[in-house]
């Protein structure tokens, strides 16, 4: 590494400017097929996998956390996929000062439309790669992850 700023070869911005890439790709295609921006689809995605939890559902806060997007971000995606009729809240169980985001029938119909289209995007996307690259790829995403959140544990 060089002790000159170069953004182009400095690394934060290279994971920034192919996420970008890679999302605005994507979103693209999903307000096109389905309406949806990012932050909705992220909630959706979120909700479902939730949905077989013990709780059945997912607090704005949980998504947050998962998705790193922010709490205003993940309250006008509720509202909105509320409105929609996609997701209906709930009270929670356990903390009566919170709400449990639920999938409606329609919420669900549009996950199922969704969810294969967003796999088959991601093949078409990572087909240039081969299974030990993408699985190599993956691991040091997950240790920058590590690195990162280990940095705001000690900040």
């Amino acid at each position: 590494m060089s002790d000159v700023l170069r953004l182009d070869a400095f690394l934060p911005f290279r994971l920034s400017f192919t996420s970008n890439l890679v999302s605005d790709t994507i979103a693209g295609i999903y307000v096109a097929l389905f309406d949806l921006r990012i932050p909705e689809w992220r909630l959706i995605a979120v909700v479902a996998e939730e949905e077989a939890s013990p709780l059945g559902g997912a607090t704005q806060q949980e998504i947050g956390r998962r998705t790193r997007m922010d709490k205003v971000t993940v309250s006008r995606a509720a509202i909105a996929m509320v409105e929609r009729g996609l997701m209906a809240r709930v009270a929670h169980p356990d903390d009566k000062r919170s709400h449990l985001l639920h999938l409606t029938d329609a919420g669900r119909d549009l996950y199922a439309q969704v969810a294969p289209k967003a796999l088959e995007l991601e093949r078409r996307i990572f087909a240039r790669f081969d299974a030990a690259e993408l699985a190599a790829f993956t691991a040091t995403l997950r240790k920058i992850d590590a690195a990162i959140l280990a940095e705001e544990q000690a900040g």
